[in-house]
């Protein structure tokens, strides 16, 4: 199976320019192809995701791939898929969100040997630009009509779209057509709203350049859930791969707790995994669902390849303490992870507490009676250890590394004590 015929598998592609055309060159030649983000924030988010990791592939089958960060056209600011136009950021700010997008597609892309990325940055080239250059030579060859025909555009009427927007799509284009000039880029790959923005780009390569040049472009379906629902979201928000924004612990979980309807589909847009390997999984979620193997190589897989095997360890650890509620022998850096979420108590560092009196006081119980009952039924655990006690009394053999103690009420309600 070739490069195309496992797109088509794993249903990754969308739409093509000219199908015959890029099923013949990949045939002829290994190619530079290019898929750019515009840094309107410090993080990608996994819906960034799959036009990357089908930019990897390309590479995987010995093409060049060229990363494009839009440090430029971060500035304007892209109107697919928006209703109203986007807040401008400061230069300062899009710098250095260039550059923490930049280490995290560093985790995707291999840098080094002959078809080692490329990364470029498209304000090198527009971020000195002037005026009367950028309409002379570029938008002197772009139609208003065409532009005015393009859906991102022709949403926007309505409710109003600037000059400055309406503009963005030549931008593109313009980058399209630089790295066909400096890199021999000959094909731009991108999500299914990025279609207009693409064949604007490959307009501007075929009016400026020599009659014959031949460039393509690929999209990319938008991924979906099968319940309808945001692919991405959670509900403390987007899915991020900086692992400050998002644990690597959260990471996991969102991939682990994946629908058995959606999960054979995101095995084959996100990960590397074979056909074979892949539809092994297919057969386990049929008949076995409940061992949720597919789940669980699709978390792997994901969680590996963005924060690396030692935050997989870490999160799979994680888990199976939370799981088996035997936390004791984590350290605070994890409990500070799995615990993210959970309701917390802060204690005065060096004070002793009776279990009634913290269970009050931190409003694990509503009340003293209602503590005292817990406690004395077996329902309350500190670091995973039964208290049956009424008399036991929390000190620094109970805070893990100093700074934190975990109590479960029931079989899954989890409290955090902080010190």
């Amino acid at each position: 199976m070739n490069l195309l015929e496992d797109l088509q598998w794993r249903g990754i592609i969308y739409q093509q320019t000219d199908e015959e055309g890029i099923k013949d060159i990949l045939n002829k030649e290994k190619i530079s192809l290019y898929c750019g983000i515009d840094p309107t924030a410090d993080s990608m988010h996994i819906g960034h995701l799959l036009p990357f990791l089908t930019l990897r592939r390309f590479q995987n089958e010995g093409h060049r791939p060229i990363v494009l960060v839009g440090g430029a056209t971060g500035l304007i600011g892209d109107p697919s898929g928006k209703s109203e136009e986007r807040k401008l950021q400061t230069l300062e700010t899009i710098k250095y969100n260039v550059k923490a997008i930049e280490k995290q597609l560093h985790k995707i892309f291999d840098f080094d040997g002959e078809s080692g990325a490329i990364l470029v940055n498209n304000y090198d080239w527009i971020g000195s630009m002037d005026v009367v250059t950028f309409l002379r030579d570029y938008g002197k060859h772009v139609g208003v009509n065409y532009m005015l025909a393009k859906d991102t555009i022709a949403s926007r009427l309505e409710t109003g779209i600037s000059f400055t927007e309406f503009t963005y799509t030549i931008l593109q284009a313009m980058d399209f057509l630089h790295l066909y000039e400096h890199h021999n880029c000959k094909m731009q790959i991108g999500g299914s709203d990025q279609w207009g923005n693409i064949t604007t780009g490959l307009e501007l390569i075929r009016k400026i350049q020599p009659e014959g040049a031949k460039a393509y472009g690929l999209t990319i379906p938008l991924v979906t859930k099968a319940d309808g629902t945001k692919f991405g979201k959670t509900e403390s928000g987007a899915v991020w791969l900086d692992p400050e924004k998002t644990s690597p612990y959260e990471f996991y979980q969102f991939w682990i707790n994946t629908a058995d309807a959606d999960v054979v589909k995101y095995l084959k847009y996100f990960t590397f995994l074979s056909r074979e390997e892949i539809e092994e999984l297919e057969k386990s979620v049929q008949e076995e669902p409940h061992l949720r193997k597919a789940q669980k190589a699709l978390a792997e897989e994901m969680t590996r390849l963005i924060h690396g095997e030692e935050a997989l360890q870490q999160a799979i650890k994680i888990s199976e303490a939370l799981f088996s509620g035997d936390v004791k022998d984590l350290s605070a850096a994890e409990i500070k992870q799995g615990f993210k979420e959970v309701p917390s108590y802060e204690h005065v560092s060096g004070e002793e507490i009776g279990i009634v009196d913290l269970l009050v006081a931190a409003k694990i119980s509503p009340s003293k009676r209602q503590a005292r009952e817990d406690v004395t039924n077996g329902a309350i655990y500190v670091n995973g250890e039964r208290i049956t006690d009424l008399g036991y009394v929390l000190g620094e053999k109970d805070r893990i590394e100093g700074q934190f103690t975990v109590i479960r009420r029931g079989k899954k309600k989890y409290h955090l004590i902080k010190y």
